[in-house]
């Protein structure tokens, strides 16, 4: 049976627009998953990062997938692995990063996978390309996306011009 998610993609590493595109045409051939909607793309300023570095690129999927919570973060993170993506400390710039948001209305809290992503609803980068995309989507354990929506939270988030 299908089940619908919701997976971020960020890069701000070696031309960030391609990556989140392959990123998205990587989701289009995850086993037993169907991408249904993609969002704009989005350039946001970096947050909590430690060094200075560029601006991100950031986009949301929406996917239907047969595939377990579990089973879906370890693809998706194997297509971070594809990109080149490492991890030398916290928020460090990235080739690629790939957060399962919401599977769903699962909640869960293991060492593995926390969801909802526990911290979505408080990143713009993450909830203007969801509502994009998903604009009446319930966050379990926090409401609809819509109440999220402040101006504050989504200032300096600029969408790109699509390329079609």
């Amino acid at each position: 049976m299908m089940k619908q998610a919701f997976v971020a993609l960020g890069s701000n590493l070696e031309n960030p627009k391609a990556q989140v595109e392959q990123a998205l045409i990587a989701l289009r051939h995850l086993p037993e998953t169907r991408l249904i909607k993609q969002s704009s793309l989005y350039q946001t300023a970096p947050v909590d990062c430690v060094v200075t570095a560029p601006d991100f690129i950031n986009a949301v999927a929406e996917i239907e997938t047969s595939l377990a919570p579990e089973a879906l973060l370890d693809a998706i993170l194997d297509i971070e692995n594809q990109a080149g993506r490492e991890r030398p400390y916290v928020n460090a710039p990235r080739v690629l990063d790939c957060d399962l948001l919401l599977y769903e209305d699962v909640t869960q809290e293991t060492t593995k996978l926390t969801l909802p992503h526990p911290r979505m609803h408080t990143r713009g980068f993450v909830l203007l390309p969801l509502f994009e995309i998903a604009p009446d989507i319930f966050i379990p354990n926090h409401g609809k996306i819509a109440a999220f929506m402040t101006p504050d939270l989504l200032l300096g988030i600029k969408k790109l011009p699509s390329s079609s």
